[in-house]
Formats: C-alpha cells, sequence, structure tokens
C-alpha cells in the first residue's frame, strides 16, 4: 500500500519539515487538493474558535474548508441551567466560520453523554419531553442561517444494532429520533440534517443504522445524510465494511460523510468511541512519548492513503471528510481512554508540519 509515489512525497515531507520551523507556507492544501471531489473538514477547540494562536488560525484557514466544533455546542455547555443558554462561544464560531469561509457543522443537538447536570435530577417524561422540545427549537433555531447542517442525532445505537438506552429512549420512546429530525427541520429549515454515529461501517451496526434512517424517513421528517466517524487503528482499517456502508447509506437517498476521522496508534484493549469507557494508565500503554518509529508512520501514511483513494473513488456519494483535531496535539486521544498519552493520528503534527500521511494523501491527486 505504501506506493512509490507516496514514497517520494514522503521524502520531499522530510526535507520541508527539516527546512522549516514553522507552518510551511509552500504546501499544498487539502481544501484546494479536494476542491472538486468533497468538502474538508476539522474540529475546533475554543483557543481555535478565539483565534488566540496566528500560526494555528493560519494552518485552519489554509488548510479546511469545513469545521465542527468539538465541544461548545453540546448541551452541557450550551445549555448549562434549566433557563440559561450560553451562546458566547458558539457565536465566535459562526463569526469565525464568516470570517474565514469556512462552513460549519452543528454538533450535536442529541446525544446522551455530556448532558447538562440538571438532567439527572429529571424525573418525568413531560420535563423531558419540555428540555427536549426547547433545547433543539432554541438552539438550531438560533443558527438557521448561520451554519451549513447539523449532527441531529449522534450515537443512538448499541454495537449490535440495537437502539442505545439513554434518558431519551426511557422517558420518549424511540420515537424520539425521527421527532428530533421533525423539531429540527421545524427550526431550521434550510440546514442539512444528518445522524452521526462511530463503528456504524460494521455490518451489525450498520444495519441498525439503516433500519434506524428508514424509521426517520418513513415517519415523514427530514434526514439528508450519514456520518460514519471514523475512529479506526492503524493497520487494522475496515475497508471493505466502510466501502460496503457508503455504498447502502447512499442507496438510502444519503448524503455519505465521515465526520471525526482519526488513526489511532496506541494500544487499547477495546474498539470504538464511548467516551464512557476508560482504561488505567500504563506505562506500556504510552510507547511513543520521544516519536512515532518510522514504521508505524509509513503504515499511518498507508493507511490514509488508502482511505481517500476509497473516498474518491465514491466522490459521487462522499461529500464531506473531517479530521477529529488539526494537529497530533489538539487530538482527543491524547486523553482518552487513557489520560496523558502522545498519539499521532492525524495529519499534521505537533508542530503544525505536514506528516508523511500528509504527502501520501495530496499525493493522488497529482
Amino acid at each position: 500500500m505504501f506506493s512509490k509515489k507516496s514514497a517520494k512525497a514522503v521524502s520531499t515531507a522530510i526535507l520541508m519539515a527539516g527546512a522549516t520551523t514553522g507552518f510551511a507556507q509552500s504546501i499544498p492544501s487539502l481544501k484546494d487538493t479536494f476542491k472538486n471531489d468533497f468538502g474538508i473538514g476539522t474540529a475546533l477547540n475554543n483557543g481555535q474558535i478565539e483565534e488566540r494562536d496566528p500560526a494555528m488560525t493560519q494552518l485552519i484557514v489554509s488548510q479546511f474548508n469545513m469545521a465542527t466544533p468539538e465541544n461548545v455546542m453540546k448541551s452541557a455547555l450550551i445549555h448549562p441551567k434549566w433557563d440559561t443558554y450560553d451562546f458566547v462561544v458558539p457565536d465566535k464560531l459562526v463569526a469565525f466560520g464568516k470570517k474565514h469561509n469556512i462552513k460549519i457543522n452543528g454538533h450535536t443537538l442529541v446525544w446522551h453523554s455530556q448532558l447538562p447536570s440538571f438532567i439527572r435530577g429529571i424525573h418525568s417524561k413531560d420535563s423531558i419531553q419540555t428540555f427536549f422540545n426547547d433545547h433543539i427549537k432554541t438552539v438550531a433555531g438560533r443558527y438557521k442561517d448561520n451554519i451549513f447542517s447539523w449532527d441531529v442525532v449522534n450515537e443512538a445505537l448499541n454495537e449490535d444494532g440495537t437502539l442505545r438506552k439513554t434518558v431519551f429512549l426511557d422517558y420518549l420512546g424511540e420515537g424520539y429520533i425521527a421527532e428530533a429530525f421533525r423539531l429540527t427541520q421545524q427550526a431550521a429549515p434550510n440546514v442539512e440534517l444528518y445522524y452521526n454515529d462511530y463503528n456504524n461501517e460494521q455490518p451489525a451496526k450498520r444495519a441498525g443504522c439503516i433500519e434506524l434512517i428508514k424509521k426517520v424517513q418513513a415517519s415523514g421528517a427530514r434526514i439528508d445524510g450519514v456520518g460514519i466517524q471514523g475512529h479506526w487503528h492503524v493497520g487494522r482499517v475496515p475497508f471493505k465494511d466502510i466501502e460496503e456502508s457508503i455504498l447502502q447509506y447512499s442507496a438510502l437517498g444519503l448524503k455519505v460523510m465521515f465526520t471525526e476521522l482519526d488513526i489511532e496508534v496506541l494500544p487499547r484493549n477495546f474498539q470504538g468511541a464511548d467516551v464512557s469507557q476508560r482504561m488505567a494508565s500504563n506505562p506500556s500503554l504510552n510507547p511513543y512519548t520521544a516519536g512515532l518509529p518510522d514504521e508505524v508512520q509509513k503504515q499511518l501514511a498507508a493507511d490514509y492513503e488508502a482511505l481517500f483513494k476509497l473516498f474518491l473513488k465514491h466522490k459521487d456519494k462522499v461529500t464531506r471528510v473531517t479530521l477529529w483535531g488539526v494537529n497530533d496535539a489538539n487530538s482527543w486521544l491524547n486523553g482518552w481512554p487513557v489520560r496523558g498519552r502522545t498519539n499521532y493520528p492525524l495529519l499534521f503534527d505537533r508542530n503544525n508540519q505536514p506528516k508523511p500521511a500528509f504527502y501520501s494523501v495530496v499525493a493522488l491527486k497529482k
């Protein structure tokens, strides 16, 4: 998989990285490279939204034309109290997008995790329904003219494709998913509406996701696309399952996007991206504190090359590819499922320099 073309590009990358100390002005742009194929996104944290680091802002603006907030639109932060919303940073995100011509994907309206603390004290269907309705109408309505799309419902499925037990399922029943899409459509009629999940390229979970989507469609609510998060492991990316998922989701009339792409290089004892799962710290789980070995770097580049080759093969179906973080230092995988690790899952290193994986990806369009 590590082609001669990629190897040449990797050599170029190493030379350029050695010749520069900041963000290299002359490197290719991901968004320009794939401008005729699909959008290229990233996930933004508060510091990036507020442009605290000019070099980081320069990198984001030069490389990406779409962005998703990591946390600031999740309900715990945007709706911290029953009658209180905090739109300060989300509004800055919208302004950032307008300033730099970056389309914003809202993330996320309905998710069982990172809920406001007051939800734990609610034990009635009427109160949960009120929160559910008011939250969607208020948040989606505020940004109806300022963002491109919403992850309306996030991670509602178990690994076997059944519905995850959540406060929404418990109190509102399985119809809550279609209702979330209906309410969002009413509040933001011109915004694209997506279902988003991890491992939904795997056959059992994919089947459950297809069933979920069909029920939303049958309800009369609008659903425009499905997001496959794409949290995968180096050397173990499930390419066949990914391609089959692109085909099956597209057959439902949906846009397909890869919404949180990263390729983990560190060991862990489970698959998936359930933020509630954790592992105890152990030095053996953090083996690359001094840098990534060449053989792992090459495999990472090969995996990214094969992924983007697949995305290009189905560019008529894939509308967006979003990396979950700008550079390796920003990745959530440094702190999950083990805190304090040194991970290398993205296309830019901790100094904002393009990695061999970056060059293996852009070489596909040469």
